[in-house]
């Protein structure tokens, strides 16, 4: 972990400890910390908090306070960070169920969401419980117990029916016309890679580390190698190629019935 991160995190620990006292029980790193493949200058930090029980306003509105950019500096290109309920954390529940999520840095616009209902639909309500699954599998801890032991993990149905509402999400996002590079396509093709090797492999790994292991095996693998570079500065692909890929990859992963 980058040593500026793995300081933020420490110092967003003892912040959040300070707002939720004896409430916290546990705070973990996932996403790209989680799985080992941070990249400093592309990355977000990825944390969730869990919480005994729920949160009030007043408290929702401080953690957040104390958390966000202007008052705790996040060195990556932004902090992405979720609060559940222990319960809900541990339930495997498919829907968001959280009590606050905060987006918070110089290369993300902020976002403070209160409860799952205020999530605007169009932004994806699939985020949670995937996120959740990659805790169970590969979440950092960073206070309290494994992240084994406080997350539960999905059942095949519902991971399957999440990893095509991701791929549908994605598919519906505009993309430049024509067939140059588009910004963006490299990410649109490594998370589709991520989706399929979850969902033939039962593991989660990070978008490159999944697009190398369908390279090996030479699945698609001029797409792949060129959305691999893209993500160290090579062009990348074009719009038409990735969503045709994508396109693919959801035929496999959507549930049969």
């Amino acid at each position: 972990m980058d040593d500026k991160v793995r300081g933020y995190l420490a110092e967003l620990v003892d912040r959040a400890r300070g707002v939720l006292g004896d409430d916290l029980v546990g705070a973990y790193a996932a996403g790209s910390v989680g799985l080992d493949a941070y990249q400093p200058g592309r990355s977000d930090v990825d944390v969730a908090l869990v919480v005994a029980r729920p949160l009030g306003g007043p408290t929702k509105r401080t953690l957040v306070d104390r958390l966000r950019h202007e008052a705790l500096p996040c060195p990556a290109r932004g902090l992405e960070l979720v609060v559940y309920r222990r319960e809900v954390a541990g339930s495997g529940t498919p829907d968001p169920g959280f009590e606050v999520e905060l987006n918070t840095g110089a290369g993300m616009p902020f976002r403070a969401t209160y409860a799952p209902s205020d999530r605007p639909t169009a932004d994806g309500r699939f985020w949670y419980a995937l996120d959740r699954s990659i805790l169970h599998q590969s979440g950092l801890t960073l206070l309290g117990p494994p992240a084994a032991e406080v997350f539960g993990d999905l059942a095949p149905g519902d991971l399957r029916r999440l990893l095509a509402e991701a791929l549908a999400w994605w598919l519906a996002l505009p993309t430049p016309p024509g067939d140059g590079p588009a910004p963006g396509a490299e990410d649109a093709v490594l998370g589709a890679c991520r989706s399929l090797v979850k969902a033939r492999e039962g593991v989660w790994l990070s978008k490159a580390d999944a697009g190398r292991r369908l390279l090996d095996r030479g699945e698609d693998a001029d797409l792949i190698g060129r959305s691999i570079a893209a993500r160290r500065g090579g062009p990348p692909p074009s719009g038409p190629e990735a969503r045709a890929f994508q396109r693919r990859v959801l035929a496999e992963v959507a549930p049969t019935h």
